[in-house]
């Protein structure tokens, strides 16, 4: 008796069914004719899709689509170390044995030379033709990532992003050498054995700009943006959170090419009370299952940033889940400065910024956004009663400091100078 047995296709089966596709490719190095997104499509019309299975584990797909009399075989994929064990075969002969019970008479397969599923094919009676051609023609580029990434609200961003973020040179000095270049050098990082990274996770008090760096990012790369917003996702998930969570994880592996972004991750991967009762242990089990799933794709980045990196479930945080684990600080003098001076446009020149920075110490990058508009507005309420035709002053942007709560608490920097230490991977 084989140890494996086979069953049809169920929805619930999307991960692994996705996980042991990737393998297959990766195996033989082969680009499928037929994408992923189409061959699941079709799996879930119960047209002719079985699957092997070990246990709970599934092992083994082939799906079929049928036309008439004739039905095309879009996939035969098995998992890594469960080749040449007969299991193509199996597949294959309960695949046919359902088409034929549909009326199918011919029974076509079009893969690439050495695809998985060949050997099978041959085993099981199929003959190659030899003399044909294959044509096809592609719908323009982006035009289905464009449907994908409308459903999941992601958006690619304009140019320019990354050379707009305003001092935090250390940090960008950070982020560039650790994750822009070896994506951006590819063959350059193969040369020196550097895996670009696939995963990794932004650590800051609020408001000292984790987003605004996965956006530059994202904009550097070119790729797509997604962001997740676990609190949405909560109240949207109908069928509970982990379940959203691999809903979202599945429309994303239809991309080429994607950053995805989670804020606030910490309300999906805090740390775990052991209780099995406890909601928050389901999901953050689905998200550590999720992720080295994402991480087999290439041009895939997961960006996580959370404002309490010490709150994150140890096993998030484990190396092999994460490849680098970046503190984002608050701004130093120059850096306060270099900010100071995005936000003041034209009224830069007739301020007195070294005051500005001083004044502002404890100010995230958020905080003198907020106060250069507090300042710029109280200026433009005076001209619109007075009508004097004077700019913006020194005095008016040190009052909107004044006014101005600071994000930061001496506390708070305590704590993110301990989480450097602890936490940390560069």
């Amino acid at each position: 008796m084989p140890v494996w047995r086979l069953r049809d296709y169920h929805d619930d089966d999307l991960d692994q069914a996705i996980q042991i596709w990737d393998q297959s490719r990766q195996v033989d190095g082969s680009t499928p004719v037929f994408p992923v997104s189409e061959v699941m499509a079709v799996a879930q019309t119960d047209q002719a899709a079985v699957v092997a299975l070990v246990g709970e584990e599934l092992v083994g797909m082939a799906v079929a689509q049928v036309h008439a009399e004739r039905a095309w075989i879009l996939l035969v994929a098995l998992a890594t170390r469960w080749r040449n064990r007969g299991i193509g075969s199996a597949l294959l002969a309960d695949l046919e044995r359902r088409l034929r019970a549909q009326g199918v008479r011919r029974i076509s397969a079009l893969l690439p030379d050495g695809a998985t599923g060949t050997t099978a094919l041959q085993n099981s009676g199929f003959l190659g033709r030899q003399g044909l051609t294959y044509h096809e023609r592609l719908e323009p580029p982006g035009a289905a990532d464009s449907e994908v990434l409308a459903a999941v609200g992601g958006r690619l961003l304009p140019g320019g992003l990354w050379e707009s973020v305003a001092g935090m040179e250390a940090e960008k000095r950070v982020v560039e050498r650790r994750i822009l270049l070896p994506l951006t050098e590819p063959a350059l990082a193969d040369r020196y054995n550097v895996a670009p990274p696939k995963a990794v996770i932004l650590f800051g008090p609020p408001g000292t700009g984790k987003t605004s760096f996965a956006k530059a990012v994202a904009s550097r790369l070119g790729w797509p943006f997604v962001e997740l917003f676990p609190s949405r996702l909560a109240t949207a998930a109908g069928g509970g959170l982990a379940v959203a969570l691999r809903e979202v994880f599945a429309d994303l592996s239809e991309l080429d090419a994607v950053l995805l972004f989670i804020d606030e991750v910490e309300e999906i991967a805090g740390t775990r009370s052991g209780l099995a009762a406890d909601p928050s242990h389901g999901v953050t089990n689905e998200l550590l299952k999720l992720i080295p799933g994402f991480r087999e794709h290439d041009e895939r980045l997961l960006v996580c940033a959370t404002n309490s990196v010490r709150s994150l479930d140890p096993a998030f945080l484990r190396p092999g889940r994460f490849d680098y684990v970046i503190p984002i600080g608050p701004p130093e003098a120059a850096a306060r400065a270099a900010i100071w001076t995005r936000y003041l446009g034209s009224a830069a020149g007739g301020v007195d910024r070294d005051q500005l920075v001083r004044a502002s110490e404890m100010f995230t990058p958020a905080d003198i956004e907020f106060a250069a508009r507090k300042g710029a507005q109280a200026a433009f309420e005076r001209e619109i009663e007075h009508r004097l035709g004077t700019a913006a002053t020194t005095e008016d942007y040190l009052s909107a400091i004044a006014d101005t709560r600071p994000t930061l608490t001496a506390h708070a920097l305590a704590e993110f100078t301990e989480d450097i230490e602890a936490y940390s991977r560069l």
